[in-house]
């Protein structure tokens, strides 16, 4: 039970990042929508690696000198995997005019929360694989460590609910609409996490490998989206402090929960 509800997390804080639809004006600031930018990759740079490729790592000690050859292959096949999906799936970021993948007549709401849905996906991912190596009895990953996870990843997750929902509201849908665009856009991080955890279950010994997959992955959301969209126009360096207050926070949660 406690594994359902840590998976749940991540989703709720999405749920209530995208309800400030409801209580906010159509758009959010753009120092706002920056800082909220850079905290939430700080929190996934900090996660990627104190509590996936550390790990990684150290599940893989009695490989001796070559102990980092999972957490680079699984660190690679993440990044690998992203890319894919990138040129696979028609997504429009927050504030940009220009599509990304293969051309589409999807709509620009509909792009937008495609975006933001691929990069939940290796949060989700992320979660999964904790637990999983928690159900599986890893002494390297205890409940404590798994739920600092959850609960910062879904710390993040609640300004990326509002990065989405408030946007969708501005491009001209309902408000309940637009609610309805963020929560679905953290649908897939319960669901990955689900599966992930029946894979790694199948697969224990992959452990290491997809730790360090989950944490490619994440990485490549925050350096091919994240860090951009924190840097752009004057006054950036907002997104650089918030970056820093994110990664802070998470490094703390994982070392005193973990």
């Amino acid at each position: 039970m406690n594994t359902f509800f840590g998976i749940l997390i991540p989703f709720i804080g999405t749920t209530l990042g995208a309800a400030c639809v409801f209580f906010m004006k159509k758009t959010l600031g753009k120092s706002v929508q920056r800082a909220l930018t850079g905290f939430a990759a700080g929190v996934m740079v900090a996660a990627s690696i104190w509590s996936l490729l550390i790990p990684a790592i150290k599940q893989s000690e009695n490989m001796g000198d070559l102990s980092f050859v999972p957490a680079v292959a699984g660190f690679w096949i993440g990044i690998l995997f992203l890319l894919t999906l990138d040129h696979l799936i028609p997504h429009l970021h927050v504030g940009s005019n220009q599509a990304e993948g293969p051309k589409s007549r999807l709509g620009r709401t509909t792009m937008m929360v495609l975006a933001v849905t691929l990069h939940n996906i290796p949060e989700g991912m992320a979660v999964g694989v904790m637990y999983a190596g928690f159900l599986a009895g890893n002494t390297q990953i205890t409940s404590t460590g798994a739920l600092a996870l959850s609960l910062g990843i879904a710390i993040q997750n609640f300004p990326e609910g509002a990065i989405i929902s408030m946007p969708l509201r501005a491009e001209g849908e309902s408000k309940r609409k637009a609610f309805l665009g963020g929560v679905l856009s953290g649908v897939v991080e319960p669901i990955g996490a689900v599966l992930t955890i029946l894979a790694a279950q199948l697969i224990i010994p992959a452990l290491p490998y997809l730790l360090s997959f989950a944490a490619g992955a994440m990485l490549y959301v925050v350096v091919e989206e994240l860090i951009p969209e924190m840097s752009q126009g004057q006054h950036s360096n907002i997104g650089t402090v918030f970056f820093a207050i994110g990664f802070s926070l998470m490094m703390i949660l994982d070392v005193a929960l973990g």
